[in-house]
């Protein structure tokens, strides 16, 4: 990668990677309030499955931005993505302005992972500690 490419993607993973850090670092700090939606969505064990959410964001997400095994933590994203936007953005069960709200949340979600597997085909950049570190970037 030269350096346009290099500053480009550095530019890309510090763009991406805050709605994962404000996300899980905002479902700790609601916890009781998230756990309790995520159970009248009918997510079974939601106080776990809030908590395996919340670790997801935050690792994921500090991997991405500092560039530290970006493919794998992309890639847990994006799979964490699937299950999360069918659940929580399910716009074809919902109408008028929450239909709306929640149609715009599930193409977010589709958009981000398009980012996401762009991240995992083509790593962090050389500006990362993958490349630092050695690894294929």
């Amino acid at each position: 990668m030269n350096s346009s490419s290099n500053t480009t993607a550095l530019l890309g993973r510090l763009l991406i990677s805050p709605i994962f850090l404000f996300s899980g670092f905002s479902k700790l700090a609601m916890y009781s309030q998230v756990v309790g939606f995520a159970g009248a969505k009918g997510m079974p064990m939601p106080e776990i499955a809030i908590a395996l959410a919340a670790a997801t964001e935050i690792i994921c997400g500090l991997a991405v931005l500092i560039g530290l095994k970006t493919r794998a933590a992309a890639w847990l994203l994006f799979f964490y993505l699937i299950p999360t936007t069918l659940i929580f953005h399910n716009f074809w069960a919902s109408s008028g302005a929450e239909h709306q709200e929640q149609m715009l949340n599930f193409v977010k979600n589709v958009t981000i992972m398009g980012g996401l597997l762009i991240l995992a085909a083509n790593g962090a950049g050389g500006y990362s500690l993958d490349r630092t570190r050695g690894a294929k970037a």
